[in-house]
């Protein structure tokens, strides 16, 4: 396996795998790599979207990885599984969210 890499090669590199295990729970599912802004360079934040939806929604804090873990661990089957989970857990996020009630229809008179 490989690891060890550059920030903006780990990015990619972490795009991709967020993006193909994410499009194994829907296919429309797009990865969001935060790489840019104070942690730039030292961490990660993983966000999916789904059309406008997206998971964890913006304000709140997104799956947060650090640029050394990632770059050490990605030869890791472990470690990959692990992340691979987590990051299908996100995408399963939207079909609860379709499977949700909606809210009741403004009464009509």
């Amino acid at each position: 396996m490989f690891s060890g890499g550059d920030y903006e090669e780990v990015r990619r590199w972490l795009a991709n795998f967020a993006l193909s295990h994410a499009k194994r729970e829907s296919l429309r599912v797009e990865a969001i790599i935060e790489a840019d802004g104070p942690n730039e360079g030292e961490r990660y934040g993983v966000r999916l979207r789904l059309g406008d939806r997206i998971v964890p929604p913006p304000g709140t804090e997104p799956l947060v990885l650090g640029y050394a873990e990632v770059r050490d661990q990605r030869g890791s089957m472990a470690w990959g599984q692990a992340l691979a989970e987590r990051v299908r857990a996100l995408a399963r996020q939207f079909a609860t969210q379709a499977q949700s009630p909606a809210p009741p229809a403004a009464s009509r008179r």
